[in-house]
């Protein structure tokens, strides 16, 4: 599935579709328009069109934008662009981003890779194109573009949650991407380590004890009151809501968080890595 081919068992992007290739379609043929003429006029093929009309593709802002304009319809197809901003990507990423948007506290524990919210779009890129079976380059940029969406929610959101990231120290070190794309993954820590809402700790290999050695997780503390756990493995990532496993996790999360570095010694050890040859 590329950046802009609809997923066909996705059935919440497929109800979106349905609506917006219903409107697509009335509008065309209101204005008495073959596929091949319309296609025309909005400078796309008639395949695209089709494809689009029958749901297959998921139509770009500048295709809504142009057919707007051609049908003239005051910018009622063109509103349909909020309607496919997300459905584009993969079912997985919208629900982690909906979690994150209802969160007022994030903590996140990672000894894999840095947490995909940290990341530069190198460092996204190296660790999505290292996957084996490869992605096609459709799929990696559908993968690096979904990871940025998600990031806004750490500068750009009007009301900001708290952050806790814990990295073990292997994930500093591991060069996805070579020595530059690490060097500027290091700077970007440093620098949302600055902020006032993010606390980034680093678990040193040399800790004896790490509560966090069954491999990464989340709790997520939502603004109704509830946490919920999440979790990803091989193939596999799924909330947690039962309280008795995400009390597990909490536990577990604080435990983590007293055994690694402070947020002020851990920016210290990230700028002392920076220095090393």
């Amino acid at each position: 599935m590329n950046e802009w081919e609809a997923g066909q068992d996705d059935e919440e992007a497929g109800a979106v579709m349905r609506t917006v290739v219903r409107q697509l379609k009335l509008w065309r043929e209101s204005a008495g328009l073959t596929q091949a003429e319309f296609g025309t006029a909005i400078g796309y093929g008639e395949e695209l069109v089709s494809s689009v009309e029958r749901g297959r593709r998921i139509p770009r802002p500048e295709y809504l934008d142009a057919a707007d304009e051609v049908l003239g319809a005051s910018g009622k197809i063109a509103a349909l662009k909020q309607d496919v901003a997300e459905v584009r990507y993969p079912k997985k990423v919208r629900d982690v981003k909906r979690l994150e948007e209802e969160a007022v506290e994030i903590c996140s524990y990672n000894n894999s890779v840095i947490d995909g919210l940290l990341q530069t779009e190198e460092y996204s890129r190296a660790v999505f194109n290292s996957r084996r079976p490869p992605f096609t380059e459709e799929e990696l940029e559908q993968q690096v573009t979904a990871r940025a969406a998600r990031q806004e929610i750490v500068e750009g959101a009007a009301a900001l949650p708290v952050f806790s990231f814990v990295q073990c120290e292997s994930t500093l070190r591991r060069p996805y991407g070579g020595t530059m794309v690490m060097r500027k993954q290091l700077e970007q820590l440093l620098r949302l380590g600055g902020l006032r809402n993010v606390d980034i700790q680093v678990m040193p290999l040399g800790r004896e004890g790490n509560a966090g050695v069954d491999g990464p997780f989340r709790v997520l503390r939502l603004k109704d009151g509830t946490t919920v756990g999440y979790n990803e493995v091989q193939l596999t990532s799924r909330a947690i809501v039962d309280p008795k496993l995400v009390q597990v996790l909490e536990i577990r999360y604080g435990i983590i968080r007293a055994q690694a570095l402070d947020p002020e010694e851990s920016l210290a050890f990230i700028e002392k890595m920076l220095g090393e040859p």
